[in-house]
């Protein structure tokens, strides 16, 4: 027998590692993709059971998705749809209550919650129990293995340094935006770190990323360029910290 297919619409490659390493183990085949029009085209080919989609994706949204889906309904056929999301505001879960949503998950989403929603949108299985793992010594790291890894330091070692593999070029690409002044994409540079970097144990540069977001949302180029410079410095030596732990 096939195994279910599940379409994950997401742009941030280290975001779209994460969820790849959290199914590993289910009897899942996980198809991904970086935009609503890669998206249109997977559903195209073959249906699948379960959509997981950003809100925030380069040109047409994930809201342009659902509303796509709604038209046409063949495209979606009998799949569920889990927003998995940072945006997850009180308009914008009006705006997605007549789409036809099955679950919302809010960014950053634990390992142990996210296989137990793809489980129960694919198989209806009750999750697995999730074995107790010993915790480092690193308060803000513990916590976050704990509520977002389900307490599996191995896994989060994996994504850490996949991370630290990525966090170089998205400062690159905060860098090239600020050359061009394009808040929009710095605004989706600090989207995405604000996200990674609560998921990796480092809150306040989480914070400083969350602020330039809304920096980069009022559309004020001199605080928001002067709020990357500073969260850059802080990002730059926190890589270089982390990477002796490795």
């Amino acid at each position: 027998m096939a195994q279910p297919r599940v379409l994950l619409v997401e742009d941030d490659a280290l975001l779209r590692r994460f969820v790849r390493m959290a199914l590993e183990e289910l009897p899942i085949e996980l198809l991904e993709c970086e935009s609503v029009a890669g998206a249109l085209q997977i559903l195209g080919t073959a249906p699948v059971q379960l959509i997981l989609t950003d809100l925030m994706l380069p040109g047409a949204s994930g809201v342009d998705l659902l509303q796509q889906l709604q038209q046409s309904p063949c495209l979606r056929g009998q799949a569920k749809v889990v927003v998995l999301s940072a945006g997850l505001t009180q308009d914008t879960r009006q705006q997605l209550a007549p789409l036809g949503v099955w679950r919302l998950l809010e960014k950053p989403v634990s390992v142990g919650l996210l296989e137990q929603c793809v489980q129960e949108a694919v198989q209806g299985d009750p999750p697995a129990p999730i074995p107790p793992q010993p915790a480092p010594a690193d308060l803000e790291r513990t916590n976050a293995i704990d509520q977002y890894f389900a307490g599996d330091t191995e896994l989060f070692q994996l994504y850490r340094g996949s991370c630290l593999l990525q966090l170089p070029h998205d400062i690159a690409t905060g860098d090239q935006a600020v050359e061009d002044a394009d808040l929009p994409a710095l605004r989706r540079v600090a989207h995405s770190l604000k996200t990674v970097l609560l998921t990796l144990g480092a809150p306040q540069l989480s914070a400083q990323a969350r602020d330039l977001e809304q920096l980069c949302h009022s559309a004020a180029p001199g605080p928001a360029h002067s709020g990357w410079l500073v969260l850059r410095v802080a990002l730059a030596h926190w890589i270089d910290v982390q990477k002796t732990g490795l």
